[in-house]
């Protein structure tokens, strides 16, 4: 019905004829009007309808201006887009030409890009981006690392300026120490970890200075040297080994700590200067009076009679050589744990002798035998002769300058407290007093004095031994009157 009804009413249609439909069917917007049209009554189709169309084309009209000024710029904007669009094509179309002529030479150099720069092949410049990365990525860890030895100089100029081993620092140190040899160890061909390792060995090197220094301290007890020593075990295990490589009780550190205490005693004794040129001063007045006559006691006037100084000189001298002497030894074995007798029947084969008081070992051939074959003695078997040395010097200088008995009497009294103080850590060195008191009869005229003095010293010393000894064993005061009784009748 609606083909039929839109040819009557198309020459009333006001539309150009190019775009007019020619059916109904052609345009689903008049097919559907027109069906509409066949459901509407005649006097809708003559009232209502022309107003329906008004109202329509009117709200159309609205719209269409509406659309007009909002769109006005971009409508321009178009119509000069489509006048450009015949310059613009043929530019595409050389454009797109260029572009699938390139596109080979694109390909082949993807490809080979790719091949370059492959993870499965090697590439300098891969690698050292790969460095880079890597660095990136361990920028703290590296900066740590880079501290290490500012933080190590820092742990140890710290306890230096405290003037005593700080436990905190040092043990931080040593600490930080270990963990950068260990990394040395993990990384030996890293430039930087060999770089730091160095400037931390000279770090180490001024902690060793450190510590040697503190063996040598006036004042350092058993604790503070004990950690010392441990100290020094981490620092320089070379030292922990004998000379000849291999382990033994002490090691060299034996060696080295009884030289720092040695030094710390010699200069103790260097405080006696004051007494030493008083000494010193009777000595060359003493070799420049003529000697003493022995067929005229009226003549005693012009003998020496001097001695006061040098008798001062040589009590404070054994003093100082007691305390600090019996202070090394009973310091060294309680580090090193030892046992003199037991350490020196090893490095001698032979056992110590029994007189009373305990005597020092003598060398045999089997020790001789030993030091050819490259082994030294154990440092506490030398050090002992090594002080008696350095206390008889002193007493063979100075001992002919007291001519008074009582005065001389005193003095070897003390030098056998010294030698029993050093018994007592298996260093006794009273047997060899006797070659001392020979050597000072030599070279003084009293000889037969000298000799009574000394045999009586001797023999009171061992009486005061004896009961000692008895008290110590607990027997009765009864016995040890009857035994020193039994010794002055032997004496």
């Amino acid at each position: 019905m609606a083909d039929p009804l839109y040819e009557l009413l198309a020459p009333y249609i006001d539309t150009f004829s190019s775009s007019r439909p020619t059916s109904a069917s052609d345009d689903a917007v008049t097919n559907k009007y027109l069906e509409r049209l066949h459901t509407l009554s005649l006097s809708s189709l003559t009232l209502q309808e022309p107003q329906s169309l008004a109202q329509s084309s009117h709200s159309t009209l609205l719209s269409i201006q509406s659309l007009s000024s909002r769109s006005n710029a971009a409508i321009i904007a178009s119509s000069d887009h489509f006048a450009n669009l015949k310059d613009v094509l043929p530019l595409l179309a050389e454009e797109a030409s260029r572009l699938r002529l390139e596109i080979p030479k694109l390909d082949e150099r993807a490809a080979t890009f790719s091949t370059t720069y492959s993870r499965s092949t090697e590439n300098e410049v891969l690698d050292r981006r790969k460095r880079a990365l890597l660095m990136e990525r361990n920028a703290d860890r590296l900066s740590d690392i880079l501290d290490l030895p500012n933080l190590l100089s820092s742990a140890i100029s710290s306890s230096a300026a405290q003037g005593v081993p700080s436990t905190a620092s040092y043990s931080a140190a040593l600490d930080l120490f270990s963990h950068i040899k260990r990394l040395h160890l993990l990384y030996a061909d890293s430039p930087l970890i060999t770089s730091i390792y160095a400037q931390t060995e000279s770090a180490m090197h001024d902690l060793t200075s450190h510590l040697i220094a503190a063996l040598k301290s006036q004042s350092i007890k058993l604790a503070s040297g004990m950690r010392t020593v441990g100290w020094l075990r981490r620092v320089a295990p070379e030292l922990d080994t004998g000379a000849n490589g291999t382990g033994s009780h002490e090691g060299l550190l034996g060696y080295l700590f009884l030289l720092c205490r040695l030094s710390t005693l010699v200069t103790t004794l260097s405080a006696l200067e004051p007494l030493k040129h008083l000494a010193d001063a009777e000595t060359d007045t003493r070799l420049r009076k003529p000697p003493k006559p022995t067929t005229s006691k009226a003549s005693n006037g012009s003998a020496w009679h001097g001695g006061q100084q040098s008798e001062r000189y040589l009590k404070r001298y054994i003093e100082i050589f007691r305390e600090q002497s019996f202070a090394i030894i009973s310091m060294y074995k309680s580090i090193f744990h030892l046992s003199a007798d037991a350490q020196a029947a090893e490095d001698f084969k032979l056992p110590f002798k029994s007189a009373g008081l305990k005597s020092l070992p003598i060398l045999t051939s089997q020790a001789s035998q030993k030091e050819k074959a490259g082994d030294m003695p154990s440092a506490l078997s030398t050090f002992p002769p090594y002080l008696a040395d350095l206390l008889f010097d002193t007493l063979r200088e100075y001992l002919p300058n007291v001519l008074d008995k009582t005065s001389k009497e005193s003095l070897f009294t003390q030098v056998l407290y010294c030698a029993g103080s050093l018994g007592r850590l298996g260093g006794d060195f009273s047997l060899m007093l006797p070659m001392l008191s020979s050597g000072l009869t030599e070279e003084s005229d009293e000889s037969e004095d000298d000799d009574e003095s000394w045999v009586e010293v001797m023999k009171k010393h061992r009486e005061l031994a004896g009961r000692l000894e008895a008290l110590a064993s607990g027997v009765g005061s009864s016995k040890g009157a009857d035994r020193g009784g039994s010794v002055r009748i032997k004496s």
